[in-house]
């Protein structure tokens, strides 16, 4: 299998690059920076530089490549503003929409965040956040493309558990990034796109468990 990773150093996206790439799929990760082509590699990945603020369709589309499947795990990181928040993570995800687009990608599959809404209100960087992702998961609903959305609940750097909460209205604890890069690689590997938006928190349950039950 071939997938593109848009925000490829992040940590989820090299927890899935690394999973990808010991089970034999060449993965593309996406990043803004030549000095992290090192860590990527690290991981078997195939580093590509591109940046999703500074790029236009064609040299998007040429960075994402004819793949099977892309994963949106771009953020514009904890320290920066409102605009950031809408170049990021709602304009990039939209750029890669329509790169994904171009290639007539399978799936599309959006890291997306507990709380995400168009609609929401409040004036502070994290109330701009929530915004930005509700956006772009709206715009991906609306593509046309194969999709699934995950929304994890806070993060943390813990080893992984295996085990779950996948369902559109999870309520559970702090996942680690580890058991969301899992989650994400079952996606991918499970064939059909979800075709819906999912939760995803710490729980009881397998992850490939959680996964085909989030497919019924």
């Amino acid at each position: 299998m071939k997938i593109t990773i848009a925000g490829g150093h992040g940590t989820i996206a090299r927890h899935l690059t690394r999973l990808l790439a010991a089970e034999g799929h060449h993965v593309r990760s996406l990043v803004r920076k030549q000095d992290q082509f090192v860590d990527i590699e690290a991981v078997g990945g195939h580093p590509v530089l591109v940046d999703l603020e500074d790029t236009n369709a064609d040299q998007l589309a040429d960075a994402v490549g004819d793949v099977d499947a892309v994963v949106f795990a771009a953020g514009s990181g904890p320290g920066s503003g409102a605009a950031r928040k809408e170049s990021v993570d709602h304009l990039g995800a939209v750029a890669l929409i329509e790169a994904a687009k171009r290639h007539d990608v399978a799936h599309y599959l959006m890291v997306s965040s507990m709380g995400a809404n168009a609609d929401h209100e409040g004036d502070e960087v994290f109330d701009a956040y929530l915004r930005a992702k509700g956006q772009a998961d709206d715009a991906l609903r609306s593509s046309g493309l194969g999709y699934s959305i995950v929304r994890p609940t806070s993060l943390t750097d813990d080893d992984p558990v295996g085990t779950v909460t996948l369902t559109p209205d999870a309520d559970g604890g702090a996942i680690a990034r580890s058991d969301v890069a899992a989650v994400l690689q079952a996606l991918l590997l499970e064939g059909a796109p979800l075709g819906s938006t999912v939760q995803l928190t710490a729980g009881t349950t397998p992850v490939g468990q959680a996964v085909t039950s989030a497919h019924a």
